[in-house]
């Protein structure tokens, strides 16, 4: 039956594409849709095979749009990938080098960041501690503010550990790689990413999410409250940055994984840098596990209104997106159980 299916396909921009979805796959969706716990889009791909490419739930519940393919989503913290890949390609272009300090690009950075590399902040093993978690991050949540500024808020606090020691998730980490992109590039993060990652590889639908600009058939976002749906809580996108900032599709992010390990965007050896797992199976931007039996690189986000996961297997060359505009688990649950039917 599969094979008829394929048989019926056309060639488009994304490759092979199914003349119907795979029911077994839909129907792993179909569940979180019903229990109200998953709205968003969801692609998976085998190499050219488009899987599943689908839409579900709605993209604005007050005016019941829903959501299809082409609906653009907050990322969250998916957006690190593209922050880590940024700073490789800085890293081949001779301006930076990953073991180098911090304080080389910032001289006047605390005593306490002399020891902390690029390296440490690409891997969580800086010591910084995480913004998001400070009593006061929910009274700057709303307002506009520059990657400086934010720093600032981190820059003085004592260090968790110290760096290399381990590793603990922190989005400062990450909003300082996208400062110290805008200081050695000499444009800002979302410049720099959509010159160098989304124009060449044609992700068109791909940016970083403004509270004020007309986008397109964005998705609004929403949170649980209850039994039933609420607008999801404000956050000026300036405050999330590097490490959180970017919106995207499910379309566009197969462009991207077929881009980045298709070679498009970093050498050999940059690549094998940004997936070789340092501690806690995070590398850079990335975690690397092992899922099913099979070696599995992905990455969650979550942000107001909107939780994703994107997987990629790169033994069977499988990718799963699953963007939600609900806040919840529901995106990595499916995903993993997508990924797990949809390796051969």
């Amino acid at each position: 039956m599969r094979r008829a299916l394929f048989a019926l396909c056309v060639l488009g921009v994304l490759g092979c594409r199914v003349a119907a979805q795979d029911a077994s796959l839909d129907s792993v969706v179909e569940p979180y849709v019903s229990k109200g716990t998953f709205m968003g889009a969801v692609l998976v791909a085998r190499g050219d095979q488009i899987l599943l490419d689908k839409g579900y739930g709605s993209a604005n519940l007050e005016w019941d749009v829903p959501n299809t393919p082409t609906t653009k989503f907050r990322l969250g913290s998916l957006t690190k990938q593209f922050t880590a890949a940024s700073i490789l390609l800085l890293e081949e272009r001779g301006r930076l080098k990953i073991d180098d300090p911090v304080k080389k690009y910032l001289p006047d950075a605390p005593p306490a960041w002399d020891r902390i590399t690029i390296f440490n902040l690409l891997t969580h093993s800086s010591g910084i501690p995480n913004f998001t978690g400070f009593p006061e991050y929910k009274s700057i949540e709303p307002f506009s503010i520059t990657a400086e500024k934010l720093v600032a808020m981190f820059r003085d606090k004592p260090l968790d550990f110290a760096p290399g020691e381990k590793m603990s998730y922190s989005n400062s980490g990450y909003v300082l790689l996208g400062h110290l992109i805008e200081r050695i590039a000499g444009l800002s993060y979302s410049s720099f990413v959509r010159e160098n990652i989304f124009n060449p590889l044609g992700m068109a639908d791909s940016g970083y999410d403004s509270n004020s600009a007309i986008i397109p058939h964005r998705a609004s976002g929403y949170s649980p409250l209850g039994a039933t749906l609420t607008n999801a809580g404000f956050i000026h996108m300036s405050v999330p940055h590097a490490a959180g900032a970017l919106y995207s599709t499910t379309e566009d992010l197969l462009k991207w994984e077929r881009g980045l390990f298709g070679g498009k965007v970093l050498s050999a050896n940059s690549l094998k840098k940004m997936t070789t797992a340092y501690k806690n199976n995070y590398a850079f931007g990335l975690v690397v596990r092992e899922e099913n039996g099979h070696r599995t690189i992905s990455h969650n986000g979550g942000i107001e209104g909107f939780n994703t996961t994107l997987l990629y297997d790169p033994d069977q060359k499988v990718t799963v997106a699953v963007l939600g505009n609900v806040n919840g688990a529901a995106p990595q649950d499916i995903a993993l159980k997508l990924a797990a039917l949809a390796v051969k």
